[in-house]
């Protein structure tokens, strides 16, 4: 009886009037019920997996020719402010978790181009650099390091990856990936060096990037090297050979890597006298080949059509690759001869992250 109310005023809710019975028995009407529930379950169901499809997709690069050192004490900061060309103070700020900057020898020359992160937990910072050149960073830094209280440790066990969105969202403005674990995160932080370069996370060497972001998937680094050399973005001893590169040729002003009122560091002489005068006549800039060279030689010379002197040629992989140019030569279309004594073409292009003042002639 009490089962026979519960219907009753279950099918008044769902707009059923009260008289001639719809149906010719209770269990018509038990079975009515249970359908109009299912449905109504199936309808939630949807609605929470469309709210929770995420349109945006990123890519996870690794970077096995990235490697990090962690650098901590009470004067770990006044330390580095002194060998960078970047203000380290930054990363005291919450909108900065990531620097880029230079280390210079005593001509000005780069040395090595370097990211730091801000420590999550403990008092210090993270340093990224080339694999290659580890050792020679470490070197570097305990020259300096004299008596000041300062600990530095390389950190074989922890592994840096590139966050972009996939290529056919080139916008990396569109939105921040989610992190479905922040705390399996020792750094996440926007390149400080151009949107266009994503996000940056450093994790343990054990965990997977997939794990911490949900929507993104798993590529290659040489699709990562492809995409940096396509915008035009330096980064390790190839793209800038230590002791050769000048920081203001090579754009480190383009991409946030140095302070010019910070105050002094190895290598500020020149490159402040530099950039007052304002003339930069070479500029590191993206280029496209007319083939994939082969066996080229380090810093094999640019030419134009006529045989002027242009430039010269850093990296490349495949067609695509960085050439200090001349800028009053970068609108041309330049060559350069391979070992095997083959002729390549080359074209540069600004790229579009530079500042829009920027004058190529």
């Amino acid at each position: 009886m009490g089962l026979a109310v519960f219907a009753r005023g279950a099918l008044t809710g769902l707009g059923v009037r009260a008289g001639k019975p719809p149906f010719p028995s209770l269990s018509a009407a038990t079975s009515c019920l249970r359908d109009n529930n299912n449905n109504n379950n199936k309808k939630k169901q949807y609605s929470q997996s469309a709210g929770s499809h995420d349109p945006r997709r990123f890519v996870c690069y690794p970077l096995p020719h990235r490697a990090v050192l962690k650098i901590q004490g009470n004067d770990t900061r006044p330390f580095l402010q002194g060998l960078v060309t970047n203000d380290v103070g930054l990363l005291e700020e919450p909108e900065h978790a990531a620097v880029y900057a230079h280390m210079l020898n005593v001509q000005g020359r780069t040395l090595y181009d370097i990211l730091l992160y801000r420590m999550k937990e403990a008092e210090g910072l993270f340093l990224e650099c080339d694999s290659t050149i580890q050792d020679s960073v470490l070197r570097h830094l305990k020259v300096y390091k004299i008596r000041r209280k300062v600990s530095i440790s390389p950190c074989p066990e922890l592994s840096v990856w590139a966050v972009l969105s996939l290529p056919n969202r080139p916008d990396q403005d569109a939105g921040r990936p989610e992190l479905s674990a922040p705390g399996k995160a020792l750094v996440w932080a926007a390149d400080p060096r151009t949107s266009q370069m994503g996000w940056r996370l450093m994790l343990h060497g054990e965990t997977e990037p997939l794990d911490v972001i949900a929507s993104c998937e798993k590529g290659d680094a040489e699709e990562y090297q492809k995409h940096r050399y396509k915008i035009g973005l330096p980064e390790g001893v190839k793209d800038l050979p230590p002791g050769v590169a000048l920081p203001l040729e090579s754009n480190l002003v383009f991409m946030q890597g140095i302070s010019f009122s910070k105050g002094c560091y190895i290598g500020q002489e020149l490159t402040a006298r530099t950039h007052h005068t304002g003339v930069v006549r070479k500029r590191l800039m993206p280029v496209r080949l007319s083939s994939a060279p082969k066996d080229l030689q380090e810093g094999t010379l640019l030419q134009t059509q006529a045989g002027t002197a242009a430039g010269k040629h850093r990296a490349e992989v495949g067609e695509l690759g960085l050439s200090l140019i001349r800028t009053a030569h970068a609108k041309e279309t330049l060559t350069l001869k391979c070992s095997d004594d083959t002729t390549v073409t080359l074209e540069a292009s600004v790229p579009d992250w530079w500042p829009k003042d920027v004058k190529v002639i």
